[in-house]
């Protein structure tokens, strides 16, 4: 099976799901390899689409389509749980590139509160325009309305059914599994789509243990860490743009052996300050792992992730842990220092247990 992620975090939690069924899974950037040279039964292609502009998604899903083509498995296209990102513009492309008839676009994810009813998403019970999430700085959610959010997704083939627990999931594959229609969506509906649960394979290493480590918060969800790990945030004049990286103070870490890099401020919108700030993360990241070193990489976002993956020329990766759902750990292939991944809009989970005690 071939996995087509708009964004890392979500290329890592499925990576993630397919490592815990028993496969082993490659993880690697969309542009790096060629599906041929990787010895997994999963391949999760992680892409920075989200990201692009429309036209430049289009194209990077026709791109990999077309690498692709000779390969027999079957494709899914993950998809955010949270609406954002060019989903129209790039299932129309993969349906047309990859020869499927309808694409089913399933965003729900009901193991975490979020359903859709009568066409309306809703998380825990609240229309998504009424959460946090209208204030992405991106994609924010204007409605709840799905019809009103892709407006041109079912004159171009993409069905959007409701879904409120596993049970309705499992229906739609049922009834739209035929092999002419292109499955995309959240992780729940991968999770539907695997087959039966098989002996897991070992996980090599546990939730974080590094006493030297590096953390990224670079998501607009991100919460406070409180970890006795000392706090680096983000210098005003940086997130404004006014100063260079040279202004941020991260002395801290040559003497604590670990480091958390922060964003305190949320009142920046839109695409070019949402560039800034991940450029700016991944810099100042590559800066302090060129220096110290870390064992392991954590990074919340998944723009953030992938700006700093690539600025680093990280680009395949083996997973060697799932330490809660969506929050992934693996290795890189280049150099073996752990990297973990979650998505902004997860929580931490148990990840930081062995580092507070």
């Amino acid at each position: 099976m071939i996995i087509i992620a708009d964004d890392i975090t979500g290329a890592a939690e499925i990576a993630g799901i397919a490592f815990e069924r028993g496969r082993q899974v490659r993880l690697v950037c969309s542009g790096s390899v060629c599906c041929d040279h990787v010895a997994a039964h999963t391949i999760v292609m992680a892409t920075d689409t989200r990201s692009m502009s429309e036209a430049e998604a289009a194209a990077e899903n026709q791109r990999i389509a077309s690498a692709i083509s000779h390969q027999p498995s079957a494709i899914f296209k993950k998809t955010d749980s949270a609406l954002r990102g060019h989903v129209v513009a790039e299932l129309t492309t993969l349906m047309a590139a990859a020869g499927y008839q309808r694409a089913v676009y399933l965003p729900a994810n009901p193991s975490k509160g979020r359903i859709i009813r009568q066409g309306i998403y809703y998380i825990n019970n609240v229309p998504i325009h009424e959460t946090a999430f209208s204030y992405d700085p991106e994609y924010p959610a204007k409605s709840a309305v799905l019809k009103e959010r892709f407006p041109d997704a079912e004159a171009n083939g993409i069905i959007m059914p409701d879904a409120e627990n596993m049970d309705d999931i499992q229906r739609v594959i049922a009834e739209y599994n035929d092999g002419k229609t292109i499955f995309a969506g959240a992780a729940d509906l991968f999770t539907a789509l695997l087959p039966p649960q098989v002996i897991p394979l070992t996980s090599q290493h546990s939730p974080l243990t590094s006493k030297n480590v590096l953390i990224l918060c670079g998501s607009t969800q991100s919460k406070p860490l409180e970890l006795g790990i000392p706090i680096a945030p983000m210098p005003r004049e940086i997130y404004d743009g006014k100063e260079d990286i040279s202004l941020w103070d991260t002395h801290a870490y040559a003497k604590a052996h670990s480091l958390i890099l922060t964003m305190p401020y949320s009142h920046r919108t839109g695409k070019e300050a949402a560039v800034h700030l991940r450029t700016v993360m991944a810099r100042k990241a590559k800066e302090l792992i060129a220096q110290h070193c870390p064992d392991h990489l954590v990074i919340e976002g998944g723009a953030t992730a992938w700006a700093t993956l690539q600025v680093l020329g990280w680009s395949q990766f083996e997973i060697t842990c799932q330490i809660t759902p969506g929050v992934v750990q693996m290795k890189s292939v280049t150099n073996g220092i752990l990297v973990t991944l979650k998505p902004g809009s997860y929580p931490w989970g148990a990840m930081f247990e062995s580092v507070t005690t």
